[in-house]
């Protein structure tokens, strides 16, 4: 990912939706920190008899700014059907705490366990820079439904 020129954002968030093979790509953006992700249903790892839904998620964080910045911390809010909402935090991302420098990105993949067959995520990573500034970078909230079914969140 190399550019030219550098982008000026306003330190505000800015969400996109584009359509993906199952159902979106989720794009914000915070500072010059772009977060994408892409969730998919797992039919054959769940077991809806059982009250188990299964959903893998892609996650690419790009730096388009000139400053290299840590991954430090996440929390994510998950909300099922039934508006029932559980908190994730912790250290980094699946055991890591990725550096990203200038143009670099990071991706990841990873899963949530619902009770419902379908919901939402969202949340923030926390973000330092090598200069000590601790910023959040938000992951924008994104829908867990399965393919062709109502969604009954929010």
């Amino acid at each position: 990912m190399r550019s030219t020129r550098r982008e000026t954002s306003p330190p505000l968030q800015r969400i996109r939706r584009r359509r993906g093979a199952d159902g979106g790509i989720y794009e914000a953006r915070t500072r010059d920190i772009v977060v994408r992700v892409a969730p998919v249903y797992l039919p054959e790892e769940s077991a809806p008899e059982e009250g188990l839904y299964l959903w893998s998620y892609t996650v690419e964080i790009e730096n388009h700014g000139v400053e290299t910045v840590h991954l430090v911390a996440r929390r994510w809010a998950i909300t099922d059907a039934f508006n029932r909402c559980s908190e994730v935090e912790g250290s980094g991302v699946v055991g890591e705490q990725p550096e990203l420098k200038p143009r670099e990105a990071f991706r990841y993949v990873s899963s949530c366990p619902l009770p419902t067959p379908s919901g939402a995520m969202r949340g923030h990573y926390q973000m330092m820079t090598e200069g000590g500034e601790v910023f959040e970078a938000e992951i924008p909230e994104f829908s867990l439904h399965l393919p062709g079914a109502a969604r009954r969140y929010n």
